[in-house]
């Protein structure tokens, strides 16, 4: 399979303890397949300024089967469950590549009014059912990394 990530650099050896906590699907390094998305990725780096740069993967299809592997088809109040337990740093669980829906900003917006106790989760929920999901996949461990994922190229924007 392969995958993009976006960035202001080329990353040929991913490290996880550069990733951010607190984020949809918790620490780990973010790949999505849609090449689309990571140009969207880089469009910030661009507006400050930054360099762009889309690398590129490919993910052994055995990763799949050999690790915990945890897959949101679409919105759902799991999904929601989930990404509220990885923004507040609750998530306990032991998967190891997460893939799913993206929280993009309609859908953040939608979010956070959920997180603030501003909408219920039924709302919030009726609310997302009508947004097509953007695609991630989050590989949360180091090993995952190192065993599964080849650097083929970058592509400098």
């Amino acid at each position: 399979m392969i995958l993009y990530h976006g960035s202001y650099l080329e990353i040929k050896k991913p490290d996880i303890k550069y990733s951010r906590d607190k984020v949809d699907f918790g620490k780990g390094f973010y790949l999505t397949p849609l090449y689309e998305q990571a140009e969207k990725w880089c469009a910030r780096f661009l507006r400050e300024g930054k360099s762009a740069v889309i690398s590129e993967y490919e993910l052994k299809e055995e990763a799949l089967k050999k690790c915990k592997v945890l897959q949101f088809e679409n919105y759902s109040e799991e999904w929601l469950d989930f990404i509220l337990a990885c923004r507040s740093g609750k998530d306990t669980s032991d998967f190891e590549i997460i893939a799913g829906g993206i929280a993009n900003d309609k859908v953040f917006n939608t979010v956070e009014l959920y997180f603030d106790g501003l909408i219920d989760k039924i709302e919030a929920i009726k609310r997302l059912k009508y947004e097509k999901p953007n695609y991630q996949i989050c590989l949360r461990t180091q090993k995952i990394i190192d065993d599964f994922l080849i650097y083929k190229r970058s592509i400098v924007l």
